[in-house]
């Protein structure tokens, strides 16, 4: 898979990536989540559960 990517325009900073995934997503103090690691393979099923969870959509995994 590689890595999932954040639209920081789509981004509202709900954190529910977050809290699914700590491992993999952080909320910064600009109220946006970021992708914190390079290499995300090992949590896909956690991070497949961000993108269907996050509201606005802007997760995705990088082609």
């Amino acid at each position: 898979m590689g890595k999932p990517v954040i639209d920081h325009d789509e981004c509202i900073g709900d954190g529910i990536c977050e809290q699914i995934c700590p491992e993999v997503f952080e909320l910064r103090d600009d109220g946006l989540a970021y992708v914190i690691v390079d290499d995300a393979g090992e949590y896909q099923d956690k991070v497949d559960e961000a993108i269907e969870e996050c509201p606005t959509s802007a997760i995705s995994w990088e082609d």
